[in-house]
């Protein structure tokens, strides 16, 4: 048996290890790319996280890849894979964006959680209508919420192309929300916003929900074993819709600040692919909430001090992105090999 240290240091220790040997054969891609590894990482990681400004966008970036992680982790608890996190995204700035555009003349303190609501709101309907074809129906959650995600990207692309599209706008957006729907910047002259505190403020509950509450043990019971948990005479159904709801509405919210924090308007795009990132952050956690944040801010930081990166050492932006993917990479190799010493017999 694991003791407590073990059980508190694995989570920390082996992320670690897959992050060191992703940077190494990212090192690796970078001599091969005629640049130098010291100087790209230098760049990049200085950037990133000691200069202002740069640990401003790090933060920035690191917001909506939280809130959706956190997403993904909830469902992994209850045994769920939700790979709609990109569709739920967009469907939460949809919310927002109809909150922050056609309601106007609110006080602030009641815009503000008003467009947040209605982003969680949206994005928990695009996460329930996975989580009722699972329970109810059997329907695999990964075919229908990778599915969803392509419906929410070309609904938004029409929305913002048709009705909700800026008048003589040069390219496809929105129009300004109201200035009382957007997110207070909370270091002046860089990109960070409230979001950020918001999504640290997310990652605590559902820390207390996971490890402090009866609904944090029946949600892991059912991922650990649906059967013996409905045997017990728990609503494993009900679980497995609330838990992909809960999941959509916390990408939701990462839609909501991207517009409400830092676009103010709704964009045909409006995420470069955060809501696949936070798959990857969640495994890479293995399981812990703690472990989440912590990956969030590497992913945020790559994002961040990829452009910088690349014209200070001439290193293509797509080494960082192969960065990630080998991270991911090094984690499963560490999760199966320890999955591989726990099936041999103990002498």
């Amino acid at each position: 048996m694991k003791t407590s240290f073990q059980k508190l240091i694995i989570p920390i220790i082996s992320p670690l290890i897959a992050i060191l040997s992703a940077l190494l054969v990212g090192a690796i891609l970078i001599i091969i790319a005629g640049a130098n590894p010291i100087t790209a990482y230098t760049a990049l990681f200085q950037e990133s996280l000691s200069t202002y400004f740069g640990f401003g966008n790090t933060l920035t970036k690191m917001t909506p890849l939280l809130f959706t992680s956190l997403g993904v982790l909830i469902a992994l608890k209850a045994g769920q894979y939700n790979i709609g996190g990109e569709g739920q995204i967009y469907l939460g700035a949809l919310g927002s964006t109809l909150i922050g555009l056609y309601l106007q003349n609110l006080p602030t303190f009641i815009h503000i959680p008003l467009a947040l609501s209605a982003g969680f709101i949206f994005g928990g309907i695009w996460g329930f209508i996975p989580g009722y074809l699972k329970a109810i129906r059997g329907v695999n959650e990964v075919i229908t919420t990778l599915l969803l995600n392509y419906i929410a990207i070309n609904l938004i692309s029409y929305l913002v192309q048709n009705p909700l599209k800026e008048p003589n706008a040069p390219s496809p957006y929105s129009p300004l929300i109201a200035k009382s729907a957007q997110l207070p910047i909370i270091l002046p002259g860089s990109l960070a916003h409230a979001g950020i505190l918001f999504s640290a403020i997310a990652a605590v509950i559902l820390w207390v929900i996971i490890n402090r509450s009866t609904l944090g043990y029946q949600i892991k019971a059912v991922g650990f074993n649906p059967n013996a948990s409905r045997y017990a005479g728990m609503d494993v159904q009900r679980t497995i819709i609330l838990v992909m709801t809960l999941a959509g509405g916390l990408a939701g919210l990462a839609g909501s600040c991207e517009v409400m924090g830092l676009k103010y308007r709704l964009f045909d795009l409006v995420s470069p692919g955060y809501g696949f990132d936070a798959i990857a952050i969640a495994f890479l956690s293995r399981g812990s909430v703690i472990g989440v944040v912590l990956s969030s801010l590497f992913f945020g930081a790559l994002r961040s001090g990829a452009n910088v990166m690349q014209r200070s050492a001439g290193v293509p932006v797509t080494v960082v992105y192969a960065i990630q993917g080998l991270t991911v990479l090094f984690i499963a190799i560490s999760l199966a090999l320890e999955y591989r010493f726990k099936k041999e017999p103990q002498i």
